[in-house]
């Protein structure tokens, strides 16, 4: 089972739970429609990494940088810099004959994440930046997300559980792309426009 880091402590996570079409702008970027209820897919165990690897046989794959929460007895404990890997072309394929996404979102390795920090503060305050090879490439907030974390985890409880240590992904602001072997990553989780965490990643 794959683990990650909260203050060196492991933590193995039976799942990540993950919600689409979460800012508005990326919703466009894309030309998806706006939901009328949240939209929530799931990644397994062993989806989940803390290095940054493109996926074997695919010619594309796409990133997308989310603020990431752990989870414990149903409220946030922690939070994260995740990155959410995408299959793109193979995405749009199952979209459009009305299928699941797994193949496009839950194989392994998809879901990367930094070490995890506590975090018992205010929400509306935390921000995401991703910079690819020095140059900024996404860059978003809570007060941006059309359904806020809390508002989330309780949409989600109404049907599923989390078991404690489990990962929330709370959506991708605009700016997602397409991504190569040897890029460089650097992810940033601010609080109060302070950088809480960074994580480096080198594509490989």
């Amino acid at each position: 089972m794959n683990s990650i880091t909260l203050q060196e402590q492991k933590i193995t996570p039976s799942k990540v739970v993950c919600i689409g079409r979460n800012y508005s702008e990326h919703i466009e970027e894309l030309n998806n429609a706006v939901p009328d209820e949240m939209v929530f897919f799931i990644k397994p165990n062993s989806s989940i990494s803390t290095n940054l690897v493109f996926p074997k046989g695919s010619a594309s794959c796409h990133y997308e940088a989310e603020i990431s929460f752990l989870i414990e007895e149903d409220k946030i404990s922690a939070v994260s810099f995740g990155l959410d890997l995408t299959l793109r072309e193979v995405q749009s394929k199952l979209k459009a004959k009305g299928l699941p996404w797994e193949r496009a979102k839950a194989f392994d390795n998809s879901a990367v994440f930094s070490d995890f920090v506590s975090f018992d503060g205010d929400i509306s305050k935390l921000e995401v930046e991703l910079f690819i090879n020095d140059k900024l490439a996404q860059k978003g907030d809570v007060s941006l997300m059309i359904n806020k974390p809390y508002d989330i985890i309780n949409e989600f409880k109404s049907f599923a559980s989390f078991e404690d240590g489990d990962i929330l992904m709370s959506g991708t602001p605009k700016g997602v792309g397409e991504f190569k072997k040897g890029d460089v990553f650097e992810g940033k989780i601010l609080y109060d426009n302070e950088v809480l965490l960074t994580k480096k990643f080198i594509v490989s």
